[in-house]
């Protein structure tokens, strides 16, 4: 029986899913994305290109894949277009590759204005969102008043669209916000016209229809599993299950559907926006990751908080989500580290714990283990055998620790530029 395989960020998110996933395609017939917004820039680079997916599957670089966004997923029709066109330009196939869930839920252009409005509301206590609208629409999914993508096929639409509007206003008035969206508007009617040409389908039974037929599904998801709504750091979080459970509700797939679990972290850790980071750097090293490992958000440009790999945290993603393989990312950025740091456990009040506790701000601090850097450039090598001792001492000791065997490892942005054990 076929199974759907499942790649997940394992960290806060940027840990490079959309490179991987572009590097696992050829061995999947099916890519779907199972929840998020388009705040989650995937960047993949090859032949010289970069590219940055918002809301699209990274199969889409693989010619002849089947790209479905899932009903988890929350969908901004003007972003989505333009991130469309400018893959058609590039010349990829869409019309013929890629497919919308029925189910997936609009962000509207008054979502945009409700969480400008949300966010200005919280003052010194603001989350950190990119603006995008991405929180309310998942509010309004759990309140039972979201629109749809298969509401774009009602006669009816526009009354929908009318009525959702008037209770969203009625919030900004609430709140005091000044908005003007009508040029926002307008582009979002265009790009409603645009999001119709692509197939609209009832995404949960063509994902088990492919299962049913022995087609190989790679399930993708975005941000990180410390940004999950349940299990993350809260409130600092997205407004969606990032965790491998996310795959089943977002797609409509049962659990005992799921195969492999590959979990992606990066060799050291970067947080966008705000919240508690327990391994963040504040001084030159930091600013040096961040530099070398060109740290800044793809879609939003931000820069990222950067710090060392906290294994405390990546075993509690690793409980989490059941991983089963482990991917390793940007592991070259440490090239020239003299001495690497993994912090293995906090101290909190006093007391030490390896456990990621429910409140990981205040008080807390890291427990490090040094490492001897390696000193070497990683980009250049291309068989696990033949990489320097201290590299292969720093993977063995987080395989030993975490209990999963490190899979892949990512030398540079390249697709070309990963090693398969």
């Amino acid at each position: 029986m076929k199974k759907v395989d499942v790649i997940l960020g394992l960290q806060w998110g940027d840990e490079g899913k959309g490179k991987v996933v572009d590097v696992l395609t050829p061995s999947y017939e099916v890519v779907a994305r199972f929840q998020g917004g388009p705040n989650a820039g995937h960047t993949l680079e090859f032949n010289g290109e970069k590219y940055i997916l918002r809301s699209i599957p990274s199969g889409i670089f693989q010619g002849g894949k089947q790209n479905i966004i899932g009903s988890g997923v929350v969908l901004d029709a003007v972003l989505f277009r333009e991130e469309a066109e400018a893959l058609a330009a590039s010349g990829h196939d869409l019309a013929r590759q890629l497919s919308i869930s029925k189910k997936a839920h609009l962000i509207l252009p008054t979502h945009r204005m409700l969480d400008a409005a949300y966010e200005a509301a919280k003052g010194s206590s603001k989350i950190g969102t990119t603006g995008k609208g991405i929180g309310p629409a998942y509010t309004d999914k759990v309140s039972r008043t979201g629109m749809r993508v298969g509401d774009l096929l009602r006669p009816d639409f526009r009354d929908v669209y009318a009525r959702a509007k008037a209770r969203h206003e009625a919030i900004l008035r609430s709140l005091g916000f000044e908005y003007d969206i009508a040029e926002l508007e307008s582009r979002w009617f265009d790009a409603v016209e645009y999001l119709r040409r692509f197939p609209i389908i009832d995404s949960e039974y063509a994902i088990n229809r492919a299962l049913a037929e022995g087609r190989s599904i790679l399930a993708e998801g975005a941000q990180g599993t410390l940004l999950d709504v349940d299990f993350g750091s809260y409130p600092f979080v997205t407004s969606s299950n990032t965790v491998c459970a996310g795959a089943c509700t977002g797609l409509g797939v049962a659990p005992n559907r799921i195969g492999e679990v590959y979990g992606i972290f990066k060799a050291y850790c970067t947080r966008v926006g705000s919240g508690p980071f327990p391994t963040e750097l504040f001084d030159e090293t930091g600013a040096r990751l961040r530099d070398l490992g060109h740290e800044y958000g793809a879609v939003t440009g931000r820069e990222r908080r950067c710090g060392w790999l906290d294994l405390v945290a990546l075993k509690y993603a690793i409980m989490i989500d059941g991983v089963t393989q482990l991917i390793m990312m940007k592991s070259d950025v440490l090239n020239d580290f003299d001495t690497i740091k993994v912090a293995t456990a906090y101290e909190i009040g006093g007391e030490r714990t390896d456990e990621f506790p429910y409140a990981i701000d205040g008080g807390l601090k890291p427990v490090y283990r040094e490492f001897e850097g390696w000193k070497c450039d990683l980009r250049r090598i291309a068989r696990y055998e033949d990489f320097p001792a201290e590299f292969k001492t720093y993977v063995e000791f987080i395989e030993h620790e975490t209990g999963v065997p490190v899979k892949i490892i990512s030398v540079g942005p390249d697709r070309s530029e990963t090693v398969v054990r």
